[in-house]
């Protein structure tokens, strides 16, 4: 699935990436089906989930608060939000042909 989760980066990376200018978005608890067009850096402040790539009920990336998350362009899946999700993140400019 090749989504990359960094627990617990240092505050000086988080900075470095100017996460807390990204915009948020929030989620109450449910199943959300997804499709990323661009590759998405998110920091979690808040929340827990477990994303199942689409057609899997078996394989999963589990990540929550205080992680930084990378998801790679293309992704169609589905977020099981455990507890209500507060991130910042920012998706990479989209390529030319």
């Amino acid at each position: 699935m090749n989504i990359i989760v960094e627990h617990n980066p240092s505050t000086i990376k988080l900075s470095e990436l100017g996460v807390m200018s990204w915009p948020k978005w929030s989620c109450q608890p449910g199943k959300y089906a997804l499709v990323f067009e661009e590759r998405e850096t998110c920091y979690l402040v808040k929340g827990k989930v477990k994303v199942y790539p689409k057609g899997s009920s078996s394989e999963f990336v589990e990540f929550g608060a205080g992680d930084l998350v990378t998801i790679p362009k293309g992704l169609s899946c589905t977020w099981e939000v455990s507890l209500f999700i507060d991130k910042h993140y920012k998706f990479d400019p989209p390529t030319s042909l």
